[in-house]
């Protein structure tokens, strides 16, 4: 073969092989980018997910009260503040000489609130005197006679604003009696629930208390100094209720 036919085959040859690298390069460039993540990396990435079940379950628990908590206020007034408080001294003397002879010790009486302020007139523009007013918290163990300690901090004492409510002196066993029921209400519906699905029901994964403690309510009564017969104050019972939230995992 003529040497310069084979040169001309092989500057065809050259040029065909570059125009297809080019048009692969083209190609290649024109494909969407697609990441690949391991399968391992996947399920690390998902571990955190644990199917289950989250229910809630509550429970009440009803118990008589066995502590009345007592508030007790009086007041006075003066034409200067230091004349109210003097005034109100001698009254809250009084009536904290009485709730002891009734019987309660020292650590049972607390101050609740202490206030002196002015008494304007009608129109707001004058200040035509002071008052000054107590408030005491008690303890009283005893709810059965309860009304008779009333009528005493009232008539010998001279309280002239009373209040009582009703607890428990340790709640603790009735919140943790309620706390195991609720629990076991929570395991109920999480199995009715589990049952309904064709599933099996596995251990618990977490258990979180949703309670709210609320304080049981204040019942106000009008003092009467003169009162004939004496005051009684029904006691009732206590609702202690708990509510739980409870995960359960899938057997």
């Amino acid at each position: 073969m003529p040497s310069a036919i084979r040169q001309t085959l092989i500057t065809t040859a050259v040029a065909t092989v570059c125009a297809l690298v080019v048009a692969l390069v083209v190609v290649a460039a024109a494909r969407p980018v697609i990441l690949q993540t391991p399968l391992t990396n996947v399920a690390a990435s998902t571990s955190y997910f644990n199917p289950g079940v989250i229910t809630s379950g509550d429970a009440t628990v009803s118990l008589r009260p066995d502590i009345a908590y007592i508030n007790v206020g009086v007041e006075a007034q003066a034409s200067s503040a230091s004349g109210a408080q003097r005034n109100l001294a001698a009254i809250a003397n009084k009536l904290i000489a009485k709730a002891k002879s009734l019987g309660i010790p020292d650590k049972d009486i607390n101050t609740g609130a202490y206030s002196v302020g002015p008494i304007y007139s009608p129109d707001g523009r004058v200040i035509t005197g002071y008052q000054a007013g107590l408030a005491l918290n008690l303890k009283w163990h005893n709810v059965d006679n309860v009304g008779s300690a009333l009528d005493g901090l009232v008539q010998q004492g001279g309280a002239t604003r009373i209040s009582v409510s009703f607890g428990l002196n340790d709640p603790k066993a009735a919140q943790a009696e309620a706390r195991a029921l609720a629990i076991a209400d929570a395991r109920t519906r999480a199995t009715a629930m589990t049952k309904a699905a064709g599933v099996q029901l596995g251990q618990v994964l977490r258990i979180s208390d949703q309670t709210q403690v609320s304080r049981p309510p204040m019942y106000d009564y009008a003092p009467s100094a003169a009162a004939a017969d004496q005051t009684h104050v029904p006691v009732g019972e206590l609702d202690v209720t708990v509510t739980v939230e409870v995960d359960f995992a899938l057997a």
